[in-house]
């Protein structure tokens, strides 16, 4: 089992940034890691999501929603072929934080037999959640000032 987190504190409110996070279509036009995100975010609903990891190769994968709390938390369950050999568990967390800012922690945790052989592959997803939040962050930032 290998657990990838990262943090970024956002000028928002958790509203405002559950509003971006959740409009699918519109990941395209920030999003420098998940570029496609297509599908109902429902409990239970299947999605696509098209993830490019910097340094990495472009994938496409359709995980199942696992938790739908707005403004709270979204979280979805991706397996390559079996269950058992390569799973990851994503999930969004928004904390509320004084002065209408938010803490989203971006967190995934990897699970299977194959987990002990995507070194690489994890280190360049570590790298996406990276540039995501600062896209996140800079795409907030430029919704206050507008």
């Amino acid at each position: 089992m290998r657990t990838i987190t990262r943090t970024v504190e956002l000028d928002a409110t958790p509203a405002e940034v559950w509003e971006v996070l959740t409009d699918a279509p519109a990941h395209a036009d920030w999003n420098p890691f998940i570029t496609k995100m297509d599908g109902d975010l429902e409990v239970g609903r299947q999605i696509e999501v098209r993830i490019a990891p910097p340094g990495g190769r472009p994938m496409t994968f359709r995980p199942t929603v696992t938790d739908v709390d707005p403004a709270h938390h979204l979280a979805w369950l991706g397996r390559l072929l079996l269950p058992g050999l390569f799973d990851g568990a994503h999930s969004f967390t928004l904390e509320p934080l004084p002065d209408n800012h938010t803490r989203l922690t971006q967190s995934e945790t990897f699970r299977g037999a194959l987990v002990p052989l995507s070194g690489g592959l994890l280190q360049h997803t570590e790298a996406g959640f990276d540039a995501m939040n600062e896209a996140l962050r800079q795409r907030m930032a430029r919704r206050h000032s507008a």
